[in-house]
């Protein structure tokens, strides 16, 4: 099997070791900690965590507002 190099943040790199076992490469650890984990999963994920913890109506105001003021800012940098 082939490999490929990716690009991580230092702190999900930090993660990763953190749950190495020993003798246990980064890729086994990658694989073993994704391992039928699949993109439904993720999305039950995200619902419930929707459910308890986020405001949608509030998610998306905060987010045009934080837009607008974002682009209120490079405006004022903007020639």
């Amino acid at each position: 099997m082939g490999t490929k190099q990716i690009r991580v943040s230092e702190d999900l790199y930090a993660r990763i070791e953190s749950e190495k076992r020993p003798g246990e490469t980064l890729s086994d650890a990658l694989e073993r900690l994704v391992d039928d984990y699949t993109l439904l999963d993720f999305a039950d994920d995200m619902a419930e965590l929707s459910e308890d913890h986020w405001d949608p109506d509030e998610l998306e105001t905060a987010l045009e507002n934080s837009d607008g003021e974002n682009r209120e800012e490079l405006e004022e940098q903007l020639p």
